[in-house]
Parts: structure tokens; C-alpha cells; sequence
């Protein structure tokens, strides 16, 4: 009897949120073709240095289902004529009348798929994924959401490269940037204790050491204090530095630790600007944590289950035994409001 009684309550409420949901005599009604949201206003796309801080902005027209509804928006953006084979998402958040980033931001996410200092022709397009209830499978749930896409604008964008310090004798070959050329460079960088290491700005041919956080030109070789992925700021005008623990990895029932530390550690690719794992995990669930604590994580956006539309302190990701290649991209890197999307593709 109970479940005869779940199941006729999950009918209506499946059926009053696409046909007859009712509030204050009101029918709400999903339309059997929804308008798809519109690309309307595409900002200059000629990106110079000296502007870093300006803020650009795109304007959109929401998706329109024949009700209000709650939609995340992406702008994508891909090579003009491949039709988004492989298309990079500049832009996500709720709302797409207003969607603003800063010029160096744009830079930094464009540089990383197309060619810096040139000009390169791109298709954009303004993509709302639609959620409309969870956890029952049907079309438009969190499992099977609704996708709705713009037709595509043209642009050209001209990008800036960044002036950049080299790590020497680190044990790779990296870097960290400026993203205004003002003396400010930032960036993640994997350190091996065994290899104190120095920085040299390729453009002027000045070397940089130091101790203690206090950088000094022809210094001594700064020690790294852990191994593994930091974060290095380094401002050459007050010729200061400093080094922070920055370490994505897996936690969560599914992974041999289960909820514990330390989390299974994932590897930075700098060319791509992606997380990575290949890990053999087990039934159960996971998440994507911050320096092995709960301060900075990544799931499911609550109420949705979109492997493209991951949010802080989301929803736990359910997988089933097996081999996985795990590949995350943060999109919004700033607590609390981090997001990112990820693929989970089984090996076997």
C-alpha cells in the first residue's frame, strides 16, 4: 500500500510540473517547443593588457519553457566552423541578461585553447541547461536535464600572451604569469624539496632568489617547504613571494580512504588548465576537495545531477566499481561560490 501511495504521489507531482502545476488559479503549462535563450550582445573581444581590470559583458535572453524556471547558463566558445567539437566555457552562473567577466580573466581562459598575441575567429553560443524536478530518471531531471542552445555569434578574438617568470632547476619545465603586467605573477607550480629552484624573467633576463618570503635579485635558490601542487605569488616591485598548499583530489566512499584523509591527489596540467586521475575506485560516492579539507569542495549542484554543473558543497557524484580517468575543470576557483565541471569516462 505505501508504495502504491509513492507511487501515485510521484505521478502528481510529475504531472504538476509539466502539465497542470497550479498556484493562486494560475496554470502553468511546458511548452512542447521551448524558446531556446538568444546570444544578443557579444563585447569587443580585442583583449589588451593595459585593460586587465575592465569588465566585459555579454547579454542574453533566458530560456523560455513556458514557465519561470530556475536554468544555469553557459557561454561556450570554439574555433569558427567546427561546430563546438571542442568548445570552452568562458562563462556559467544563473542568470544570463547580465553576464560579466574581466578582460584578463577572458584572457587567461581563451589563452589556454587558442594561440596568444593573434587574432583567431571563434563561434559563440549561450547554452541553458534546465532542471525541472530530481531523482526520477524522466526527461528533465537532474539525470536527463533539459539543454537548450542559442544559435551560434561570430567574433574575433585577439588575445595578449603574459609576461611570465621561469621556474629553473624545479625539476619541470613551468611558469607563472601576470595577467595585468604590472608586476604581480601567480600561478600553480609543482615542487619537488629536493630541488630549490630560481626564477628569471625571460624578457629582461633578471634572476630571482630568496628566503623567508623576501626575494632578492641573484638571490639563493628559494626551498620549496612541501612537494606537491602550490600556488606561488611572487610581486617583484616589493620583491616579496609567497607559497601556498593548493591540491584538488577525490574523497568519499568510492575511493580507498573512503571519507577520510589523505584524499586521493589528482595532477595538474598547466597546458589546459585541468585536474586529473586515473583511479581505480569502488561502488559508492565521491566529491573534489580542497587541501584534504571540506573549507573549498565540489558535487553535484544541489538538486541536479550535471557532471558539466558542479557547485561548493554540492551533492555527492555516485559511481559504480571500476577503473576511471577523472578530469575536472574548475571555473570559478574562489570560494564559497566555487564551480567547475568534470568527466568521469570507466576504463574498464
Amino acid at each position: 500500500m505505501k508504495k502504491n501511495l509513492l507511487i501515485y504521489l510521484t505521478f502528481i507531482g510529475l504531472t504538476a510540473l509539466f502539465t497542470a502545476c497550479e498556484k493562486d488559479g494560475e496554470i502553468v503549462t511546458m511548452l512542447s517547443n521551448p524558446v531556446a535563450p538568444t546570444l544578443n550582445t557579444v563585447p569587443d573581444l580585442t583583449l589588451q593588457r593595459t585593460n586587465g581590470t575592465q569588465v566585459l559583458e555579454f547579454v542574453g535572453t533566458p530560456v523560455d519553457p513556458g514557465f519561470q524556471a530556475s536554468a544555469t547558463y553557459f557561454i561556450d566558445a570554439c574555433a569558427e566552423g567546427t561546430a563546438f567539437a571542442d568548445p570552452v566555457t568562458i562563462w556559467s552562473g544563473p542568470q544570463c541578461k547580465s553576464m560579466k567577466i574581466t578582460v584578463s580573466d577572458l584572457n587567461g581562459i581563451l589563452i589556454k585553447k587558442f594561440p596568444a598575441d593573434a587574432s583567431t575567429d571563434l563561434d559563440l553560443r549561450l547554452r541553458a541547461v534546465l532542471v525541472v524536478d530530481a531523482g526520477t530518471g524522466a526527461p528533465g531531471t537532474g539525470t536527463n536535464p533539459f539543454t537548450y542552445i542559442s544559435d551560434p555569434r561570430n567574433a574575433t578574438a585577439s588575445l595578449y600572451g603574459l609576461p611570465r617568470l621561469n621556474l629553473i632547476n624545479s625539476g619541470i619545465d613551468q611558469k607563472i604569469e601576470s595577467a595585468l603586467g604590472d608586476g604581480n605573477y601567480t600561478g600553480l607550480v609543482k615542487f619537488d624539496v629536493t630541488k630549490p629552484f630560481t626564477l628569471t624573467n625571460p624578457d629582461a633576463g633578471t634572476n630571482y632568489g630568496g628566503a623567508g618570503n623576501v626575494l632578492a635579485v641573484n638571490g639563493a635558490a628559494i626551498i620549496p617547504p612541501a612537494n606537491g601542487w602550490h600556488r606561488l605569488n611572487v610581486n617583484v616591485n616589493a620583491l616579496t613571494y609567497d607559497i601556498s598548499e593548493y591540491r584538488i583530489g577525490l574523497v568519499g566512499s568510492a575511493t580507498p580512504n573512503n571519507w577520510d584523509s589523505p584524499d586521493q591527489p589528482m595532477e595538474y596540467n598547466p597546458a589546459t588548465g585541468t585536474w586529473s586521475i586515473t583511479i581505480t575506485l569502488k561502488d559508492g560516492e565521491l566529491k573534489f576537495r580542497l587541501n584534504n579539507a571540506w573549507a573549498w569542495n565540489l558535487g553535484y549542484r544541489p538538486g541536479g545531477k550535471d557532471l558539466t554543473d558542479l557547485f561548493h558543497n554540492g551533492d555527492n557524484i555516485a559511481v559504480t566499481a571500476g577503473n576511471y580517468t577523472i578530469t575536472l575543470t574548475i571555473t570559478q576557483p574562489n570560494g564559497p561560490n566555487e564551480a567547475g565541471s568534470c568527466t568521469i569516462v570507466k576504463n574498464n
